[in-house]
């Protein structure tokens, strides 16, 4: 059989409109949510990256600042910097690109951003929250993967999802987000990495496998229970081509599968603009 795609870019247009109609409503009220971005170095991916994301901004309606530090910026410019943009009135939220060059300290930097203008929703004040299931800016490659199975119909409550990644910025906080008892969540969850003897005996189990390792086609079509949804959310680079954890043949087993290209990565620009509007709406509201 032939997987159902699970089309991040699609999922990227509609949050667009929807934004758009919500930054309109702002707007009536003398308010244009703006998110900032900050741009240390000159990776091609990370300023790839950023373009996307300032054009998405501005293609709802929304305000656009962005600062551009050289590779060789000291701690301290940088953290001059993120102070700027947490007392600027104008930014609602923004984020810190990531990777930063070796010589900062991404922890720490994350650390100094206000935490409700996180818009990544990675400070830990809000990775806290999270844990305690309270209302805070949710991670949003998370956020987008959970958004990306419930509009595509898979059921998520009640059912076993596998996560096989372990990391900061999608395996952790993805596991907490869709065992919370809420909507298109409340699930079973197992989380396994690559230090797991025999990864298939766990990932054969899921009704959703999630890939989240980084490392290029680890999930191959003997690894997955027919019919199950398959999310591939790690890319690794092989020369300029961008190779993802999910083997594309998966999608001859599978119920429903992201494609190589507009799977995840779209979703997660959806949930950073969604992240900075609802920032500025609860400015507003209070």
């Amino acid at each position: 059989m032939a997987a159902k795609l699970l089309d991040g870019t699609a999922l990227l247009e509609t949050t667009k409109a929807q934004l758009t109609t919500r930054v309109a409503s702002l707007g009536e009220r003398g308010i244009t949510p703006g998110l900032g971005t900050i741009l240390v170095g000159s990776d091609p991916n990370s300023h790839a990256y950023v373009r996307g994301k300032r054009a998405a901004c501005e293609e709802i309606g929304m305000v656009s600042r962005h600062t551009e530090l050289p590779e060789s910026v000291s701690s301290e410019d940088l953290h001059a910097t993120i102070a700027d943009y947490n007392s600027d009135p104008a930014v609602d939220a923004f984020i810190v690109q990531l990777p930063l060059p070796s010589h900062l300290d991404e922890e720490v930097a994350l650390l100094a951003i206000e935490p409700d203008k996180d818009a990544d929703g990675l400070h830990p004040v809000n990775l806290g929250r999270l844990v305690m299931g309270v209302s805070a800016p949710r991670p949003c490659t998370p956020l987008g993967i959970q958004t990306l199975l419930a509009t595509n119909g898979v059921e998520i409550a009640g059912r076993h999802v596998v996560i096989v990644g372990r990391g900061l910025t999608i395996g952790r906080p993805l596991a907490l987000l869709l065992t919370l008892k809420e909507p298109h969540a409340n699930a079973a969850v197992t989380v396994v990495h690559t230090g797991v003897d025999d990864l298939g005996q766990y990932t054969r189990t899921a009704d959703i496998l999630i890939a989240a390792a980084g490392r290029a086609s680890i999930i191959t079509p003997d690894m997955v229970r027919s019919g199950a949804a398959v999310v591939s959310a790690g890319i690794t680079m092989d020369g300029r081509r961008l190779v993802p954890d999910v083997d594309e043949a998966v999608g001859e087993v599978a119920g429903w599968i992201t494609p190589r290209l507009g799977g995840v990565g779209p979703t997660t620009i959806a949930m950073l603009l969604a992240n900075a509007v609802a920032a500025a709406e609860r400015k507003v509201n209070g």
